[in-house]
């Protein structure tokens, strides 16, 4: 004989767990980012070693079934609450977050390099997406009736950084015009928007809690900038060493003042950290390449075991914080 008492909680937890897409951050596909940019780092650190390459294939693999994962339940979301879709793209703050979408499509790109017909789709995809996200959130910069000065913050650069993203493969398949297209954009809009953040982050109020760890992605316009341009101009000049410095310089500013990151609880904006100092690894990694300077080496070492903690350390709360149901909440 069936009990109502057995069947009713797991039917109520049923409905909590759908209600709890309503509120699925766009935000969780920072964690894509920070997953793929981890496994090009893994695989570009230690080519020729084979338990490097597993552990770079399977942290591959875990960030492209994320991105799947988190294709459909915001797919879910967007069928069956549309009005909270349209609440995060209007919002000051998450609206920057949505081109995280297509620069994790970008760097799986890059990741699958090796299988054509996996990277290319992705690639074109994610380049398509970019164009359009950023033409979306550019005209509500400036079509905007709500946005203030306070609001200005690093993850503004997120969708200038998607630009920048996509020479890396552009190139590779052959786009290079298509890639300097994106790359303009990006670079132009880099400056503008960091005379403006900076001038927000000098003269007015400190960040949030909450988006402390965002000034991280103040590294990866540079860092990515470097990887991009080395790859439209085939090697390395001035300009290049001015990107990988401006980018070295930043990570000095941010790592003398490790003491106020550290005191930060965890947020899923957490995951800021990662995808950019990924960045900056990859960056090193080329710099010491092409510059063939053994310190540049051995910084790179250090920048993956870094990563790597950091990442892992990013995992671990994430599952812990799922678990206890403080993921998919209500703001």
């Amino acid at each position: 004989m069936s009990s109502p008492v057995i069947t009713a909680p797991s039917e109520a937890q049923s409905r909590n767990g759908l209600k709890r897409v309503a509120y699925l951050p766009i935000t969780l596909f920072s964690i894509v980012m920070g997953l793929a940019g981890l496994a090009i780092v893994w695989e570009k650190s230690f080519q020729t070693s084979q338990v490097a390459h597993g552990i770079s294939l399977a942290i591959g693999i875990l960030a492209s079934t994320l991105l799947i994962s988190l294709l459909g339940a915001y797919g879910w979301k967007i069928i069956r609450y549309p009005h909270e879709v349209r609440a995060e793209l209007h919002h000051p703050v998450r609206l920057n977050f949505f081109p995280t979408l297509p620069i994790g499509m970008l760097l799986l790109s890059v990741f699958w390099q090796s299988i054509p017909a996996l990277a290319m789709p992705l690639w074109s995809a994610g380049t398509l997406l970019q164009l359009i996200l950023t033409l979306y959130v550019m005209s509500s910069w400036l079509n905007h009736s709500h946005f203030t000065i306070e609001h200005a913050n690093p993850g503004w650069f997120i969708p200038v950084v998607g630009n920048i993203v996509v020479p890396i493969n552009g190139v590779y398949f052959g786009y290079e015009e298509l890639s300097w297209f994106f790359f303009s954009i990006g670079l132009l809009f880099w400056l503008v928007l960091l005379t403006i953040v900076m001038y927000r982050l000098l003269f007015n109020e400190q960040l949030p809690l909450r988006l402390t760890p965002t000034y991280f992605i103040l590294l990866a316009p540079p860092s990515v900038g470097f990887i991009s341009y080395t790859g439209l101009i085939g090697g390395l000049d001035n300009g290049a060493r001015l990107f990988y410095y401006c980018a070295l310089f930043l990570m000095m500013l941010l790592a003398s003042n490790i003491v106020r990151f550290w005191r930060v609880p965890f947020f899923i904006s957490s995951w800021a950290f990662s995808f950019p100092l990924a960045a900056l690894s990859l960056a090193t990694i080329k710099m010491a390449e092409l510059s063939q300077q053994p310190w540049l080496t051995w910084l790179a070492r250090l920048l993956v075991i870094i990563l790597s903690m950091i990442v892992l350390w990013l995992i671990l709360r994430t599952i812990q914080a799922a678990r206890k149901g403080k993921i998919c909440t209500p703001e």
